[in-house]
């Protein structure tokens, strides 16, 4: 084969690839979510209950996982609202067993899963010395093998039918490891790489794998981490800055914008300007942003001697944070059923 030969078959071959390009981008916009099965796994409050109910008002069938049954029972009360069906399921899915009991169930009542949100997750917050083996064990099972069960439950159904999606809540904390959170990024970090492979490999089955790095939402959610080590100083970091409009995203807009990413089958997603702007300066400097990571690190509330479990026991709320900022996330915590 001539060198005029090779260059025109290699053109070819990238015209051709660019077609079918093309063509998935279109068959992707027209992913219609009317009558779909979705599984919304950690969706008894905050941004799951905000995603469900995204799909519930577009016109999907919604199961919904949460390992309180209560708290379940009320978001499920929530979900009907929009006059869809919804099926809440009382369950642990950090669990192969249960994972696959949970996909098992709504095959049953609604057929197969046709999108699955993993959503589940769990967060402790403080410094490096008051955590255990346990609080990154923890992490692990939720953000990792959690979604790698329910994943590998629903993807027999969604490669017979040819089509899927599969939404993985992951973290600017999956990419940027940030100060005070290191067993949430230990997790959050495995959940992308999971996620990113996961793109790649279903791409011939029409399964589209969308990986979702939100920034801080206002979701209420400053309410129930694990607080270690001084929790009332790290709750009132941590819930002032969950709040701020400038820092954080409103929970509606990110919840509308993640169920877009899903129709569109988009690769990955990255939600709030300081969340984008962080993740574009920490590729391009690696170094520079763990040094001032580091320096940020320095500021933040350090363990009194001695304390190196969890501070669950005692209060964690604080008189630190302005009263209109604690007014802001006590609303918004209830509208998203955080707290009771």
């Amino acid at each position: 084969m001539n060198s005029s030969t090779r260059h025109r078959s290699i053109l070819l071959s990238l015209g051709v690839a660019a077609g079918m390009t093309a063509m998935q981008v279109i068959f992707r916009r027209n992913y219609d979510l009317r009558r779909k099965t979705v599984f919304v796994s950690g969706a008894s409050r905050g941004l799951g209950l905000l995603l469900a109910r995204e799909f519930a008002a577009r016109g999907s069938r919604v199961a919904i996982s949460a390992a309180n049954g209560e708290a379940l029972e009320g978001a499920a009360a929530d979900l009907r609202r929009y006059g869809q069906d919804v099926l809440p399921l009382e369950t642990d899915i950090t669990t192969r067993e249960d994972a696959e009991s949970a996909i098992d169930q709504i095959q049953r009542r609604f057929g197969p899963v046709e999108v699955l949100v993993n959503n589940a997750g769990t967060i402790s917050v403080g410094p490096l010395e008051v955590m255990t083996i346990d609080d990154f064990r923890d992490s692990l099972d939720a953000h990792f093998w959690g979604p790698y069960f329910t994943t590998m439950a629903v993807l027999p159904e969604m490669k017979k039918a040819k089509q899927g999606r599969i939404l993985n809540i992951s973290s600017i904390g999956g990419k940027i490891s940030v100060p005070h959170l290191l067993p949430y990024c230990v997790g959050k970090f495995a959940l992308t790489g999971f996620s990113e492979g996961l793109r790649s490999a279903l791409l011939r089955d029409q399964i589209y794998v969308t990986t979702v790095c939100p920034g801080l939402l206002r979701t209420g959610s400053a309410r129930n981490p694990n607080f270690k080590g001084n929790n009332q100083a790290e709750y009132a970091w941590f819930g002032l800055s969950d709040a701020l409009p400038g820092l954080s995203m409103n929970g509606e807009r990110a919840a509308h914008r993640i169920v877009n990413a899903c129709v569109r089958g988009e690769a990955e997603i990255v939600l709030s300007v300081p969340a984008m702007a962080a993740t574009k300066f920490e590729a391009i400097f690696p170094g520079i942003s763990a040094d001032l990571l580091g320096i940020v690190n320095q500021v933040l509330p350090a363990a009194s001697q001695g304390d190196d479990h969890a501070a669950s026991d005692k209060p964690s709320f604080s008189d630190l944070p302005p009263s209109w900022v604690t007014t802001l996330n006590r609303r918004t915590a209830v509208s998203n059923h955080q707290v009771p």
